[in-house]
């Protein structure tokens, strides 16, 4: 039969040199190169998890989970898991509470579970250290065994400070953060007003860390056009400048501010030897918020600089010769056609910033003195007091607030439009 004239062959089969088909060995030799650069980044993944993410996954963990009272007062958790908030101690619970300490007393976890009740209500860890040493003592009826070691044990914040320290999973250090408390019910209140400290310091610090990046903003802006706009040989001895500070440490940076803004410092010198201050008046520029502002300032400018610098100098001189060519003013022109097109360098530039201040401690603490502290300071003093756990809180809370903020720039301007370099 003759062939049909209009039915096509099937295609061959495209193979390589070696007999095997081209589509496997493409695919083979696509997955030994992801298994390559997977081999080449392995190094910088593992210290990415080992060294970020495990850290704050810990510290989150941290700031919800705390076992020093729970794992060592079985009896009377017991008791709590079987009572609803707000009921009284009964001898029952007393009893519970007595087989605890002597058992916390054997095993020395006397000042481990007092310091988890002392993170709820304050000073409760010397009457736990108090009441352990007297475990042996303690004899039916319990309750006044108790009550003759001290006589806080009938108060209900002591039971209500211990029932929301019984189970390890806690949300106690959120409340503290947010300037609450546990009533002796166990609903939460606002604490008293003049204990509020927390909510106070975290508004301060992104408004003073909004404020220092605004500065650096007006600072570095013509800092960044000059640099742009100067030749080459000039432009680069003035970058040297800008890139000075990197090479001093911070530290040293920080202590030559003290030393010309204190009262007898260099700038009150100045100000006192032409007449604009008197001698008796000096100004006051250290260990205050002022103090705080022009040092974080100083120290983050280069941040500024930088990003601005590098969208600037790609900007092409010609538009803005074209627009003047067409009747625009320097204003206009300035406002239409240069700054649109620097929005990037400051959006880069801002964000690195204000991030930056968010979480500087060493410069406020230097020179910020009582008035110039931020949140990242109460931070510090709560993990050197052993309180990591309301430590972690914190921090937690300041990341969040770092999220939110990098979330709503990237709603408003968008992540897309930043440029570093």
């Amino acid at each position: 039969m003759p062939a049909d004239p209009f039915v096509t062959a099937p295609p061959a089969l495209l193979t390589t040199s070696d007999g095997r088909p081209l589509k496997a060995a493409l695919a083979q030799a696509q997955g030994r190169a992801r298994r390559r650069a997977f081999l080449l980044v392995a190094p910088l993944l593992a210290f990415v998890i080992f060294t970020f993410v495990l850290p704050i996954a810990q510290m989150l963990q941290r700031s919800v989970y705390h076992d020093g009272f729970s794992a060592n007062a079985p009896a009377v958790r017991a008791w709590f898991a079987a009572t609803v908030p707000g009921t009284p101690p009964d001898e029952t619970a007393f009893a519970a509470l007595a087989q605890d300490f002597r058992q916390m007393k054997a095993d020395k976890t006397a000042g481990l579970a007092g310091t988890r009740v002392n993170y709820t209500l304050p000073e409760s860890r010397s009457l736990f250290t108090a009441t352990a040493r007297k475990a042996d003592d303690l004899a039916p009826p319990y309750r006044d065994a108790f009550l003759a070691i001290s006589a806080k044990w009938a108060s209900p914040a002591v039971w209500q400070a211990m029932r929301s320290a019984a189970s390890p999973y806690t949300s106690d250090f959120y409340l503290i953060a947010t300037d609450f408390e546990r009533a002796d019910d166990g609903t939460p209140r606002r604490v008293q007003e003049n204990q509020r400290i927390y909510v106070y310091l975290f508004v301060k610090t992104f408004v003073l860390s909004g404020v220092i990046t605004l500065l650096c903003l007006l600072l570095a802006f013509p800092v960044a056009h000059l640099l742009a706009t100067l030749p080459m040989a000039r432009a680069n001895l003035l970058m040297i400048l800008v890139l000075l500070p990197f090479w001093t440490s911070l530290l040293v940076r920080t202590s030559s501010w003290i030393v010309m803004l204190q009262g007898q410092g260099v700038v009150n010198d100045l100000l006192v030897a032409t007449g604009v201050v008197d001698d008796q008046n000096r100004l006051e520029m250290m260990y205050n918020q002022l103090g705080t502002i022009i040092v974080m300032t100083h120290i983050l400018l280069p941040f500024m600089i930088l990003p601005l610098y590098s969208v600037m100098k790609v900007i092409p001189p010609s538009y803005a010769r074209a627009a003047r060519s067409l009747g625009a003013t320097s204003w206009t022109t300035f406002r239409r056609i240069y700054l649109p097109q620097t929005l990037p360098g400051i959006g880069a530039g801002a964000i690195l910033v204000f991030i930056l201040a968010v979480g500087y401690y060493i410069t406020p603490a230097l020179v910020g003195g009582a008035d110039g502290q931020l949140i990242s300071n109460l931070i510090d003093f709560h993990m050197d007091k052993s309180n990591w756990s309301l430590a972690a809180a914190l921090s937690a809370m300041l990341l969040a607030g770092v999220l939110v903020i990098y979330w709503l720039y990237d709603r408003l301007v968008g992540i897309d439009n930043l440029k570093f370099g």
